[in-house]
Order: C-alpha cells, then sequence, then structure tokens
C-alpha cells in the first residue's frame, strides 16, 4: 500500500504512529500550512450568489423581526 502524499509538498508522509506532524511529511511542512492559514490563503467559501438572490435584505418589512 502507498502512504499518501503531504498535502504541501506532495512527498510520501508517513502513517501517523511513525509520524508526529501526519498528514504532513515533516514538521517543516506543517508549519507551512499553518502560516498560511494565519496568513488567510485558505479560506471556507461563502454561500454562492445565485443561493442569496431570493433572500430579503435585512431590515426589510416582508422579512420580519428585523425591522
Amino acid at each position: 500500500m502507498s502512504r499518501p502524499a503531504c498535502p504541501i509538498c506532495q512527498k510520501p508522509s508517513a502513517p501517523r504512529a511513525e509520524n508526529p506532524s501526519y498528514p504532513f511529511c515533516s514538521r517543516r511542512c506543517r508549519a507551512v500550512d499553518l502560516g498560511r492559514w494565519l496568513g488567510e490563503e485558505y479560506r471556507v467559501p461563502d454561500r454562492q450568489v445565485d443561493e442569496r438572490e431570493d433572500e430579503l435584505p435585512p431590515g426589510h418589512p416582508e422579512r420580519g423581526g428585523d425591522a
């Protein structure tokens, strides 16, 4: 069975039992990933515009309770 690839450098990553940095191959790749999160390079996607187009804006009288 092949080892999973490190999400940062794509090198094989040892299993969790052998590698405290799993799923990364090393502490360096783990730190690179953390830096990307802290630098806001990764983002959780917002809802799509087409999912919101039929919603009433906040404060609209027909929305109820937001006025």
